[in-house]
């Protein structure tokens, strides 16, 4: 067997690995910080979002140079953030910045008070049923449609998404997808696998401005010579189609995706099941998965976040009340005084909702049931972490209602899980299931080698792929 090069391209880092499927082990790694937003303070302040994709994509050439440097890679798979977009000249040239899934101005009021999403909601409809999400601010035809609105859509730009891109400039071609990023824009046809045109149309934006969609899990083209020269790799290297981060993350974590429900917590996270049948079901997303079936995804912006909120929150009654400029270990601390609560935490109980969800935006985090025993900050931490876990385990709880079929194992993967054991213990008794946890860390970069190992004919499929090289600690 050959080794593989996965890159993953986060919005908090970069993080890339190099796989050998014969050991199952991850032979080097790395990760860096994602230090291309040019968010203005300004925009800072109304919540939007914006990158520099060229230089998160010069980032990713460097990181792979790295990683390959001395060792024969037989292929490159890439994933990454979904929802965000950036728009392309003809030429593959970025003509706006890459405006993230965080980014909130599709929730700005608009002259008739009404949102750009609700406008959107409006216009199709029912149509979007077949999207197999409902859209939200951040996601690629939400931002599109705000630029339409507005008249700032350049002519013949092309969006697309960040791992898109990457792929684009490793094979010297223009920017092509696959469904399981495609799926997330919100007006992807996901039992087709092609464009909603027909939405697309009601809703006014160009066709031609969407991103070409390719098979999962096949050969995009070669790593071309400018490419090989940045990496340091032979040209004609085989590089993959990008896919979607937690179809990755899914592939690297699950090695037997009809017995596992997965739960993926890191800034935000996602509960997670494998269906073989497209299953809409309301307030869920059917994502297509790296091979014939569908995930089926409860997503939360709840998860690390959260949990850095209170930290932060604290860390700053050190500072107003006590000139305390230093805490270190801080999460440490606080998850200790977590572990020293009681479970239940005396009647505290916490919705870590500090952000909103994708489709109640003005949504608040709230503590209920403050007692003269539970006003702790143990307290307070221990029932934000059990919060986080309820609501994981109340998604999967919609996805056993509409027949998804009990699961057997629960897997754990995301450093906002895998950083916290007290976490990982809540997890389990949530779900009334044990939890393991991947052997590797970065399981998107390790799912993006998989791709890899499947697009350069190593495995038949990522289910095989998975099998093979997935294990567990």
């Amino acid at each position: 067997m050959g080794i593989y090069v996965g890159i993953d391209l986060g919005s908090t880092t970069l993080s890339g690995v190099v796989l050998d499927p014969a050991t199952r082990e991850v032979v080097t790694q790395e990760t860096v910080p994602n230090e291309a937003e040019v968010t203005s303070t300004e925009d800072r302040e109304r919540d939007r979002s914006e990158w520099d994709l060229e230089r998160m994509v010069e980032s990713a050439l460097a990181l792979i140079g790295r990683l390959a440097s001395g060792r024969r890679i037989e292929a490159v798979g890439v994933t990454g953030q979904q929802h965000g977009m950036a728009l392309l000249d003809r030429l593959g040239t970025p003509v706006s910045p890459f405006i993230g899934w965080q980014d909130r101005r599709c929730n700005e009021p608009l002259s008739d008070g009404r949102t750009t999403v609700q406008r959107m909601l409006e216009q199709g409809g029912e149509m979007f049923r077949r999207s197999g999400c409902v859209p939200a601010t951040g996601y690629m035809a939400s931002t599109l449609f705000w630029l339409v609105q507005r008249g700032e859509l350049p002519a013949k730009a092309v969006a697309c998404f960040a791992p898109d891109h990457l792929v684009g400039r490793l094979c010297g071609k223009d920017a092509i997808t696959d469904p399981t990023l495609a799926a997330s824009a919100g007006v992807f046809d996901v039992e087709r696998g092609e464009w909603n045109a027909e939405l697309v149309e009601v809703l006014g934006l160009p066709l031609g401005c969407l991103p070409e969609v390719r098979t999962p899990c096949t050969r995009a083209g070669g790593l071309s010579r400018d490419a090989a020269a940045l990496t340091g790799l032979p040209e004609g290297t085989p590089v993959a189609t990008p896919c979607g981060d937690n179809q990755a993350s899914f592939a690297g974590s699950v090695g037997d995706p009809a017995r596992s429900v997965l739960v993926n917590i890191g800034t935000g996270g996602q509960t997670s099941v494998y269906v073989e049948q497209a299953l809409f079901v309301e307030g869920l997303d059917l994502r297509p998965f790296l091979q014939p079936g569908f995930l089926l995804v409860g997503a939360g912006l709840a998860g690390g976040r959260s949990y850095r909120m209170l930290r932060d929150f604290v860390r700053e009654i050190g500072r107003q009340l006590f000139g305390i400029e230093d805490l270190p270990n801080l999460y440490e601390r606080l998850t200790q005084l977590a572990v020293d609560a009681p479970a239940g935490c005396d009647g505290l109980t916490c919705e870590p909702i500090f952000a909103g969800t994708r489709h109640e935006p003005d949504r608040r985090a709230v503590w209920r049931g403050m007692s003269e025993a539970s006003f702790r900050p143990g307290h307070m931490a221990r029932a934000l972490l059990e919060g986080l876990a309820e609501q994981y385990r109340g998604l999967y709880g919609q996805m056993l209602r509409a027949g998804a079929g009990r699961r057997e194992q629960l897997i754990g993967s995301g450093n906002g899980l895998r950083k916290n054991p007290l976490l990982r213990a809540i997890l389990a008794e949530a779900f009334g299931l044990p939890l393991q946890t991947p052997a590797h860390t970065e399981e998107a970069a390790v799912g993006a080698a998989l791709t890899a190992a499947v697009a350069a004919g190593e495995f038949g499929s990522i289910g095989e792929a998975g099998e093979a090289v997935v294990t567990y600690s």
